[in-house]
């Protein structure tokens, strides 16, 4: 009977399941779905993971050393996004490996759909985190923290946080995924961490500095300032930024921005 390894969306939970499915049916027909993504199939044992640290870590350890550091960092990336089949993939690359001599080339080998698939996820997530280093805008709030909400498709804060730790060490910032409930958190001059299940306080996000506000009516009057109606290209401005970013950014929450009104 195929077993199906059921775990949370998280990269312990997966990593934890992965784990499980390669220790007991490397050799056979198993799978692994995510907790309320769970499709019920005929003649399947569904199995709860339990999830561990350890687990994520031993398995961690046997792809860096028997599929390399290329494919550990494209599986882990793989395991961030948004596909409920993102699990499956995996573990049928890592099975498809067993086939190849070279097991550290599995990569290159797109041939096989469910390595074409985690490629495909894991270049999709690393696009979404590159474009969220370029679009976060941070407020800074009255108690001095620098505050962001970002809506991603995949789960990109650990992707980017060492980009805007090295750009802001000396400052207390705080990055919101609307999307999977998890704040990235960063006290100056230490390293940044992972809250989930902690809401951001609703009141003290929107109590703004006064420099703060300054900045921002000066930063609209700028994108006004440099508009020119005739040269006015919504099309070609939706090119370069697309309309699901604009909602968390300050120069486009006013007058009517998010429909693209603003002329570059």
């Amino acid at each position: 009977m195929k077993q199906i390894y059921v775990c949370t969306d998280t990269i312990t939970g997966l990593y934890s399941a992965l784990h499980d499915a390669w220790k007991e049916n490397r050799d056979g027909d198993a799978g692994v779905e995510i907790r309320g993504h769970v499709q019920h199939q005929l003649f399947c044992e569904y199995q709860a993971v339990e999830e561990t640290s350890q687990k994520a870590f031993r398995l961690e350890r046997m792809i860096k050393r028997y599929l390399g550091y290329n494919a550990c960092w494209d599986i882990y990336h793989a395991l961030l996004s948004d596909n409920p089949q993102k699990g499956n993939a995996v573990f049928h690359a890592m099975q498809e490996s067993r086939k190849l001599k070279d097991s550290r080339r599995i990569m290159e080998h797109l041939g096989n759909e469910d390595v074409a698939n985690v490629f495909a996820m894991s270049r999709s997530v690393a696009n979404e985190a590159h474009v969220y280093e370029e679009f976060i805008r941070f407020r800074e709030l009255k108690n001095g923290i620098l505050f962001s909400e970002i809506s991603p498709k995949a789960q990109v804060l650990t992707c980017i946080g060492d980009h805007f730790s090295d750009r802001f060490p000396l400052e207390n910032w705080l990055i919101f995924d609307k999307t999977h409930q998890v704040s990235l958190v960063h006290r100056k001059q230490s390293r940044w961490e992972l809250v989930w299940g902690e809401l951001p306080d609703g009141e003290a996000v929107e109590d703004l500095s006064d420099d703060e506000r300054d900045y921002e009516e000066l930063w609209r009057c700028f994108f006004e300032s440099v508009s020119v109606k005739e040269r006015e290209n919504p099309r070609c401005q939706r090119g370069h930024l697309p309309l699901r970013y604009r909602d968390n950014m300050p120069e486009f929450q006013e007058k009517g921005c998010l429909t693209g009104k603003i002329r570059l």
